[in-house]
Formats: structure tokens, C-alpha cells, sequence
């Protein structure tokens, strides 16, 4: 159970909206990739350079502006961050030509790559180091809405009313957090209360995090990107039964997000070991049975809940043990995640003229595999219990006594 208190928990619900809001501002363009690509008199794949450029952003800016604002109060930096993403979703809505959609993705990317460097350092700083996984938990559900809700929304919004809008909507979205920031953080800086150097600091366990994490994402991504075309021509779907299996899908992230949530605290390297094993089951499975419609309708789902988990998991053990400053070390996950993204686009296209849809199934498997024994070979550096009672005051989260 935790114990409430009002600010820092108003704080963290704050801070949630934000991370929905960055996963659902990234890929807003590939649901409303036709529309924008007939209002603005460009080609659809002129339309997929403004999510893939978004990435290559954040990839080459994450640790360059965490190493820049180092010095800088946290309250500041993180309002910063979220005004520059509502005025690049603004400069998005807004947009008469392409060239100008582009400056506006720009500036978000540049937001989103420092965003996710120091969100996890601020919001576990706001709470005692025993429940820092459950407050990385707490904060991830807000990143794990926004397939199932920001996404799908956004993509009707922008069919029913104009692209436009859902980016005008993001850009009020980012205001309001903005200033819920300003308001509910503290103006002392977060990170010389707590969460900025790791509990258990390793250079070597934090290379193999960011390899393995690099490897698992490009494992995933490589089925994921393409998991429409499997679903058609492997499982024999017909394109109306498409939205309710990415739900699922997305109600299994959710799901995955939860459920890592209470394993963060207690053994931290289990959390991301097990993840990744499901991600390699179910990856395995699409290949081996995934023409059975039921068997691919609950792998898709198992996979989608797993990588959730893993993505909750790398960026929980990131604060355990980065070897120096926390927001440097999750600057590189989080470029180790988008590296991730980008290759396993990449190899799961050229799988696709290739050999075949269902080769990214087995490939994406093997992938994880590696990543797998990367983690597998790398000891648990941390206790694999915590305590469980945590004595604080005003304002913390804690864990009743079992």
C-alpha cells in the first residue's frame, strides 16, 4: 500500500500526462500519414521521414543536452522541455508547407530526447530510493496509455476534424503540463535530494543494459513495425479485425506495465530478464504457429504486454546502476532505445523484400535471443529482496509490511 500525500503524488500524475503525451505526439504522423500526405501535396514516404528523422533526433540529442543541463535546476529544465514540445506541436498545427511541419517535428524531437533523459531521475527523486521501481512503474502508465488511447484518438481526430488538431490538442496538452510543473515541483533541486547517482553503481552492468536494451527493441521492432502484413498475409486476417488486435495489443502493454510494477523494487534484473524471455517466446511462437488466427491474436498481445514490461524494467534498473549521473545514464537508454527502433524498421524491411513476412518473426526472435544472453551472463549486482518497509516522512511512497 503507499501512503499518500498530496503534492508529490499531484506531481507524478503530472508528470504521467507528460509521457503520454511524448509517446503520443511521436507517432501521430503514421496514423494520419495519408491525410497529411494529400493536404500538404506530398508523398506518403516524404510523410514517414517526419517519425523517422524524429528518431535519428533524439538518437544524436539525448546525451549531448543531458550533459548541457546538467547544471541546471530541475524544475526549470523540465518546464523548458515541455513548452518547446507545445510549441513544436504548435508550429506542427499550424504548419502551411512541409517544410515548416518539419521545423515543428524538429523542435519536438529535441524536447522528446531530453524529456525522457530526465523525467525518471525528477519523479524518483520526489520519493525514499526503496521505491524507486514502483514510482518508475506509476509513471510508465502514462507512456503505456498512449497506444490504446492517444494514439487511436488522435488518428480519429485527425480523420474526422483535420491533422491539425489532434497536434493543436497536443500543444494545449503540453502547456497545461508545463505549468502543472512549475506548480507542483519543488524549486529546490530534485536531484540533491535523491535519484542522481545509482543505488549500485557499474560500468560494465550499465554497457550490457544498453546493449541488451538496444538488441531487445530491435528484436520487437523488427516484428512489430510489421506486424499489419503478418496479421494479413501469415495469420489471414482481413483488415477490418487490424484495430482490435493492435488494442489488444495495446491493453497487453498496459497490462505488462502493471504487472512489472511490484518485481522493479524486489529483484531488478528478473525484470528484465523476464520480459525479454516472453518477448522471445512469443516472437518464436508467431513464427512457428502464427498462422493459427487465435495462437497470433494472443501472441501479438503476449509480445506487446512484454515489451512494455522491458521498457519499465531498462529504465528502472538504469537509476540502479548508472555509474555516474542518472540522467546521463538514462540518456543513453533511451538512445540505445530508439537505436533499437530504427534497426529493427530497417532489418525487418529488408527481411520483408526479401524473404518474407514471416521470417520477421524469426529473426526478431533471435535478436531478443542475444539480448537475452547478454543479461543472462551479467550477475544481479543488487539484493534480490529489498525491504519492504521503508521509514519517511510527509510525502513518500512506501510499502505497508507484508
Amino acid at each position: 500500500m503507499f501512503l499518500t500525500s498530496r503534492k508529490p503524488h499531484a506531481a507524478l500524475v503530472t508528470l504521467g500526462v507528460g509521457t503520454f503525451s511524448y509517446v503520443t505526439v511521436e507517432v501521430l504522423p503514421i496514423g494520419l500519414l495519408t491525410v497529411i500526405a494529400a493536404d500538404l501535396h506530398r508523398s506518403r514516404s516524404d510523410i514517414g521521414l517526419l517519425v523517422t528523422g524524429y528518431a535519428v533526433i533524439v538518437v544524436l540529442a539525448a546525451i549531448p543536452l543531458a550533459r548541457l543541463t546538467l547544471g541546471l535546476p530541475r524544475q526549470l529544465v523540465l518546464g523548458a522541455t515541455l513548452g518547446l514540445m507545445a510549441v513544436g506541436a504548435a508550429v506542427s498545427a499550424l504548419a502551411p508547407t512541409y517544410e515548416v511541419l518539419l521545423v515543428g517535428r524538429l523542435l519536438t524531437a529535441l524536447s522528446h530526447a531530453l524529456f525522457w533523459s530526465i523525467i525518471f531521475p525528477i519523479a524518483t527523486g520526489l520519493f525514499p530510493p526503496a521505491v524507486r521501481g514502483r514510482v518508475v512503474a506509476r509513471l510508465s502508465i502514462g507512456s503505456a496509455l498512449g497506444p490504446v488511447i492517444g494514439i487511436p484518438l488522435g488518428t480519429w481526430l485527425g480523420e474526422w476534424a483535420g491533422w491539425r488538431v489532434p497536434f493543436a490538442l497536443m500543444a494545449v496538452v503540453g502547456g497545461a503540463t508545463c505549468l502543472g510543473v512549475a506548480r507542483l515541483l519543488p524549486r529546490v533541486d530534485v536531484r540533491e535530494v535523491a535519484a542522481d547517482r545509482g543505488i549500485a553503481p557499474s560500468v560494465r552492468r550499465y554497457a550490457v543494459l544498453v546493449a541488451s536494451t538496444a538488441l531487445g527493441v530491435a528484436g520487437f521492432l523488427t516484428f512489430n513495425t510489421y506486424v499489419t502484413p503478418f496479421l494479413l498475409d501469415v495469420s489471414g486476417f482481413t483488415s477490418d479485425a487490424l484495430g482490435p488486435i493492435l488494442l489488444a495489443s495495446g491493453v497487453g502493454g498496459l497490462t505488462g506495465t502493471l504487472l512489472i510494477g511490484r518485481l522493479l523494487d524486489r529483484d531488478p534484473w528478473s525484470a528484465v530478464v523476464l520480459p525479454l524471455s516472453v518477448i522471445c517466446f512469443a516472437l518464436f511462437g508467431l513464427y512457428a504457429v502464427g498462422h493459427q488466427p487465435v495462437a497470433a491474436v494472443l501472441l501479438v498481445a503476449l509480445a506487446g504486454m512484454a515489451f512494455s514490461g522491458l521498457a519499465v524494467a531498462v529504465l528502472s534498473r538504469t537509476l540502479q546502476v548508472a555509474p555516474g549521473s542518472t540522467d546521463l545514464a538514462s540518456a543513453g537508454t533511451n538512445s540505445a532505445f530508439n537505436v533499437g527502433i530504427a534497426a529493427g524498421a530497417f532489418i525487418g524491411g529488408g527481411l520483408l523484400d526479401n524473404t518474407g513476412v514471416r521470417s520477421v518473426a524469426l529473426v526478431g526472435g533471435l535478436l531478443a535471443v542475444v539480448a537475452l544472453m547478454a543479461m543472462t551472463a551479467d550477475e544481479p549486482v543488487l539484493a534480490r529482496r529489498r525491504p519492504e518497509v521503508e521509514e519517511c516522512g510527509d510525502g513518500c511512497l512506501c510499502e505497508e509490511a507484508a
